[in-house]
């Protein structure tokens, strides 16, 4: 028997998940593609949704364009660096995070992170990675370094780790742990969920400014021995060790 090759060991996927993992479409709008006749594989023009395919041998067009393998994918990470915009494009002309991380492929932010906020930010072209990173139902943790205004009160550290009332519910029990040193201004603060600029908010809803915020670790990759506003490729380890947590079975 001959030596098995990297595409032999990839199973075949459903063509819809398949364009999510390439970055084209989100499944219910790669289904519309797929419906409207606009995706061909090795040649033919397929319309079944149910359609499965074989990574690494199958050629797949979208509108007459040939699309990237999947093992052609690209995976990084940006110590975002204040004053940038989490967009591709900025019709104010601010610096965006795509002028900062210059890559050559094409890529897309996973998740936003504020204009101010710094820290680990993901890149990628697997849209089926993102979409399992940023949903929910994963959890993935994010620690966040926290500086306010004034110290916090240990009535309220508690008040953190318990869950925070806001607007659209209460938070999820976050780990909350005081920097030494720091009088109380500086906190440590893990927390799963990915609710629209959530860190502040709960900290707002308790009296508190957060004057900087830093996003020190996402899952398991960290901004150590990365400055503020480099980037690198993610090893081979952490998109395992991501996929592990945020339930993406797709070998990388």
């Amino acid at each position: 028997m001959g030596k098995r090759t990297r595409s032999d060991a990839v199973e075949t996927v459903r063509l819809n998940r398949y364009l999510s993992m390439c970055g084209v479409a989100s499944r219910r709008k790669a289904d519309d593609l797929i419906a409207d006749g606009k995706v061909e594989v090795n040649g033919t023009r397929v319309r079944e949704l149910g359609t499965k395919v074989h990574p690494g041998k199958d050629h797949i067009a979208v509108d007459g364009k040939q699309i990237a393998q999947i093992h052609d994918h690209v995976y990084m990470v940006l110590n975002k660096p204040k004053d940038t915009i989490t967009t591709a494009h900025d019709e104010q002309g601010r610096t965006t995070v795509m002028d900062v991380l210059h890559s050559k492929r094409r890529v897309f932010p996973v998740g936003r992170l504020d204009r101010h906020t710094t820290g680990v930010l993901f890149f990628t072209s697997d849209g089926d990675f993102a979409h399992h990173l940023m949903h929910p139902r994963f959890e993935v943790p994010k620690m966040y370094l926290v500086t306010c205004d004034q110290p916090v009160t240990p009535e309220h550290v508690m008040t953190l780790r318990n869950g925070v009332r806001l607007d659209d519910g209460v938070t999820s029990p976050a780990r909350v742990s005081v920097s030494p040193g720091s009088k109380g201004k500086q906190l440590e603060v893990v927390i799963s969920e990915g609710r629209n600029r959530q860190i502040h908010r709960m900290f707002e809803s308790l009296g508190y400014i957060v004057k900087k915020l830093d996003r020190i670790a996402y899952g398991p990759v960290t901004i150590k021995g990365l400055p503020r506003g480099a980037s690198r490729p993610l090893t081979n380890g952490e998109i395992r060790k991501l996929r592990e947590i945020a339930g993406s079975d797709h070998a990388s």
